[in-house]
C-alpha cells in the first residue's frame, strides 16, 4: 500500500503509558525507515516519568532533510497504545479524516473506535496487548503495533523492522525473545482489523 499524505515529511505521533514501548517503538520505525533509505528523526515527550503515566513520541520519515523539531501537531498516522488515553487527551487532533491512519490497540471494533473518537478516517484495532502478553508474558504492546502501521501504511518494510528487532536486541534479550517478537510483528500485521 502507497503512503498517503499531502506533505514531503510523513509524520507518525504515538500516544501510551510508561512502560508500553512508545519511545522504542517510535525509535524502531525511525531505524528501519533509516535502513530504506530515508531521513528520519525520532523522539519523546515526558511529562512526569512515572510507569503508567501518559507518554507521547513522534517520528518523522522523509526523502529529504528534515529541519524541524516541533512536536508533531498535524500527524498522518497516530498510535495509541492504551485506548483508555482517548478519554483525557484529543489522541485525533490534527489528524488528517480523508488521508490520516488511527491504529488503537483495544479488543473494541473499528466502528467502537469510531463512535468514541468520531474520527471519520481510517481506523485500524489489533489486540497488541493480547499478542504480547502471549508471546512475551508482559504488556508490550510496541511491536504488534509497529506491524499494524506496516499494513496500514506500509511505510516501511515489515522485513526492514524485523531486522532492526534483531539487530538491536539480540544481544539484550536473546534469540528466543528476538523470534517472539517477531511473530508479534507479524501477527499485528495480519490480526489487525480496519474499518
Amino acid at each position: 500500500m502507497a503512503v498517503q499524505t499531502k506533505k514531503s515529511v510523513y509524520e507518525v505521533r504515538f500516544h501510551g503509558r510508561a512502560g508500553q514501548g512508545a519511545k522504542s517503538g517510535s525509535q524502531m520505525l525511525a531505524l528501519a525507515a533509516f535502513k530504506e533509505g530515508k531521513s528520519i528523526q525520532a523522539f519523546p515527550e515526558y511529562g512526569s516519568e512515572r510507569r503508567g503515566a501518559p507518554t507521547v513520541a513522534y517520528t518523522r520519515i522523509s526523502d529529504k532533510e528534515i529541519r524541524t523539531h516541533e512536536p508533531i501537531v498535524n500527524p498522518d498516522a497516530v498510535l495509541v497504545f492504551d485506548f483508555g488515553l482517548a478519554k483525557n487527551i484529543p489522541v485525533t487532533s490534527g489528524l488528517d479524516e480523508e488521508t490520516g491512519v488511527l491504529i488503537v490497540n483495544t479488543t473494541k471494533t473499528p466502528e467502537e473506535i469510531r463512535q468514541i473518537t468520531g474520527f471519520k478516517g481510517k481506523i485500524y484495532a489489533v489486540d497488541a496487548t493480547g499478542i504480547s502478553l502471549e508471546l512475551l508474558k508482559i504488556d508490550a504492546p510496541n511491536v504488534p503495533m509497529l506491524g499494524t502501521l506496516v499494513k496500514a501504511t506500509g511505510i516501511v518494510k515489515l522485513e526492514t523492522l524485523e531486522e532492526v528487532i534483531r539487530e538491536e536486541f539480540l544481544d539484550k534479550i536473546g534469540e528466543e525473545k528476538v523470534q517472539k517478537n517477531i511473530q508479534g510483528l507479524k501477527r499485528g500485521f495480519e490480526e489487525a482489523k480496519n474499518g
